[in-house]
């Protein structure tokens, strides 16, 4: 079953499964215990998060003897961001973000 938006959205809801992605990002291809290394989460903990992430398509797996190799998968994310961030005119809103900065960055005495 294709997961769907909110498959996705869950998954990235959490901050550690964000951080996950984060090192996958940074060093794709780890291992469990890569992933846990420097973390203050139980292997159990890293499993289960990953386990989600896998069910929402964002991190797909690959067995290398006897280890199991994480891997981020960005096609999810990239439909978010053109579904859901992309029609809100990004120029538009770029525009309007210089806007608000130049406007801030004004005395106002």
């Amino acid at each position: 079953m294709k997961p769907d938006d909110d498959d996705i959205f869950k998954a990235l809801a959490d901050r550690s499964r964000r951080r996950l992605l984060d090192r996958l990002h940074a060093s794709d291809g780890q291992s469990l215990g890569d992933l846990c290394a420097g973390l203050e989460m139980t292997r159990q903990a890293v499993a289960k998060h990953l386990a989600i992430l896998e069910a929402a398509n964002l991190v797909s797996s690959r067995r290398q003897g006897r280890e199991k190799l994480h891997f981020i998968n960005p096609v999810p994310i990239n439909g978010i961001a053109e579904r859901w961030i992309g029609k809100f005119e990004q120029p538009r809103l770029r525009a309007l973000s210089d806007l608000k900065t130049t406007l801030e960055g004004e005395d106002h005495d």
